[in-house]
C-alpha cells in the first residue's frame, strides 16, 4: 500500500473516533467536522515527512482541537475583554476541558455520533444524508451522486438535518445504558436503510449508488466493534454482508435484473459469504433471535445451496413465519409466499398473497410475484394484467425490463406451434 492509500485508510478509519471526541469537546457538529478537517490537513503534510503516528486518531483529535481552539481564540479578540475573575479561571476551565477529552472513552464518542445522527426529530432521509457526512466523511457532490439529487438540495437536506439537531438541544454526554439500549435499535435501521440505498438500485443508477452498501458494511463492522456481544448486530452485518456478496451476479451486461435462482453462482463473493456465515452461526449462539438474525439466516440458506434446487425452502418457510411474528408485514407474508410456492405450489402461494390485495395495491413485487405465480397455472390473461400492473408500478427500468420478459415468453407460448408471429 502506498503513504497515499494508508494515509487516506488511516484517516477514514479514524474519522468516527476523532470527530465523536471533537463533537463532545466543542458541542457543534460544524465545528467538530471543521476541526476534524483542518487535522487531516495537516496529516497530509506532517505524516508523509515524519512518519504515521503510533494512534492516528489521538493525533488527529488534539491537532484538531488546537487548531479549533486557536481559531476561536482569535475569533475572540474582536470581543470585549472579560472580566478579570473569568480571565484568572480560564486555564483551570481549557484544562478541565482537555482532561474531559483526553479521558474520554472513544467507544461512548462513536457511539454518541450514531445517536445524533439517528436523532428521533430527524426524517429517515436526513439521518442517512447526516450520517454519511458526518460519520463516514462523503463528500455532499459523492452523496447527492448516490441520491440521484444536486448538490444543492443535498446540502439543503444537510444543512437542515444539522439545525434539528442544534434546536433539539441534544446532550453531548456520555449515553448511559438504557439509552444505548433503546437508541441502537434506531442506528441500526439507520445502516440498514443506507444499504437498501445501495442494494435497490438497478440499471444505470446500480454502479453509481453501489458505493452505499460497502459503506453501510463499514458502519455496521463498526457498530459490531461497539456491541461485540449483541446477536442482532451480528445478524445485521452478516445479512448486509450475504447480500452484497452477490452483487456481481444481480445484473447482466445490460443492466437488466439477474433473478437469485438465475444468477451465476460462481460469480458470489466466497469471502463476504464465509464472515457472514460465521457472524450468523456466532450470533445463533445466544439465544436471543431478532428480526435481522432470522432475516439473515434466510440469506445464509440462499448462500449454503451450491444450486438452485438445493435451497432449503422448507426452512425459509419456517423463517419467514418467525419473521412475521417478530415484524408482522404484508410484505414479510408475499416473501414467504414465494417459500411457500416451492414446496407446495404456486397455488398455495396464490392463495396466501391474495388477501395483501388491498394493502399491496400499488405495490410493484406484489404483482411481479402474482403474475408469476397466475403464469406457472397457466392462467395467462390473468397473468398478462398483473404484469401490466407491475410494469406500470416499476421503479426503475430494469425492473419494468424484467417484467416484459415474462409478458415476451407469454406471448410465445400463445403463439400456435410452427407459426411466428406476425404470419
Amino acid at each position: 500500500m502506498t503513504d497515499a492509500a494508508w494515509i487516506d485508510a488511516a484517516l477514514t478509519s479514524a474519522r468516527p473516533q476523532a470527530v465523536g471526541a471533537l463533537l463532545r469537546y466543542f458541542r457543534n457538529l460544524d465545528t467538530a467536522e471543521e476541526a476534524f478537517q483542518n487535522a487531516c490537513l495537516r496529516a497530509l503534510k506532517s505524516w508523509p515527512q515524519n512518519g504515521p503516528p503510533r494512534d492516528p486518531a489521538a493525533w488527529l483529535i488534539m491537532v484538531g482541537r488546537n487548531v479549533a481552539i486557536d481559531d476561536i481564540r482569535r475569533s475572540k479578540k474582536q470581543e470585549a475583554l472579560p472580566e478579570d475573575e473569568a480571565i484568572s479561571d480560564l486555564d483551570d476551565a481549557e484544562e478541565q476541558l482537555a482532561e474531559r477529552l483526553d479521558g474520554s472513552h472513544y467507544r461512548d464518542d462513536i457511539l454518541r455520533l450514531l445517536f445524533i445522527c439517528c436523532h428521533p426529530d430527524l426524517p429517515a432521509t436526513q439521518q442517512i444524508a447526516l450520517a454519511l457526512r458526518i460519520v463516514s466523511g462523503l463528500t455532499v457532490k459523492q452523496i447527492a451522486r448516490a441520491f440521484l439529487v444536486s448538490e444543492a438540495a443535498m446540502e439543503q437536506r444537510i444543512t437542515r438535518a444539522k439545525a434539528r439537531v442544534a434546536d433539539a438541544d441534544v446532550p453531548f454526554e456520555t449515553p448511559g445504558a438504557v439509552e444505548r439500549s433503546e437508541r441502537l435499535t434506531s442506528v441500526a435501521a439507520m445502516i440498514y436503510l443506507i444499504f437498501n440505498e445501495g442494494y435497490s438500485a438497478s440499471g444505470d443508477t446500480a454502479e453509481i449508488r453501489a458505493p452505499l452498501c460497502e459503506e453501510a458494511i463499514r458502519l455496521a463492522r463498526l457498530l459490531l466493534r461497539l456491541f461485540q456481544s449483541e446477536p442482532e448486530i451480528m445478524g445485521l452485518t452478516a445479512l448486509l454482508l450475504i447480500q452484497h456478496a452477490r452483487a456481481a451476479a444481480r445484473f447482466d451486461a445490460d443492466g437488466a435484473v439477474i433473478l437469485l435462482d438465475d444468477q451465476d453462482r460462481s460469480k458470489w463473493n466466497k469471502s463476504l459469504i464465509a464472515e457472514g456465515l460465521a457472524l450468523i452461526d456466532k450470533a445463533m449462539r445466544h439465544r436471543r433471535s431478532g428480526p435481522y438474525q432470522v432475516q439473515a439466516a434466510i440469506a445464509a440458506l440462499h448462500a449454503r445451496a451450491e444450486k438452485p434446487e438445493d435451497t432449503d425452502w422448507t426452512q425459509i418457510d419456517l423463517l419467514y413465519g418467525a419473521l412475521e411474528i417478530m415484524q408482522p408485514s404484508p410484505v414479510v407474508t408475499l416473501n414467504r409466499a414465494v417459500a411457500v410456492s416451492k414446496v407446495k405450489g404456486p397455488q398455495a402461494g396464490l392463495d396466501m398473497i391474495e388477501p395483501l390485495a388491498p394493502r399491496l395495491s400499488n405495490y410493484f413485487h406484489f404483482f411481479g410475484v402474482r403474475g408469476a405465480f397466475l403464469m406457472q397455472l397457466g392462467r395467462n390473461d390473468e397473468a398478462r394484467t398483473a404484469f401490466d400492473r407491475a410494469i406500470a408500478l416499476a421503479n426503475t427500468s430494469a425492473e419494468a425490463a424484467h417484467i416484459r420478459m415474462h409478458l415476451d415468453r407469454l406471448q410465445r407460448d400463445s403463439q400456435p406451434r410452427g407459426k411466428k408471429a406476425g404470419k
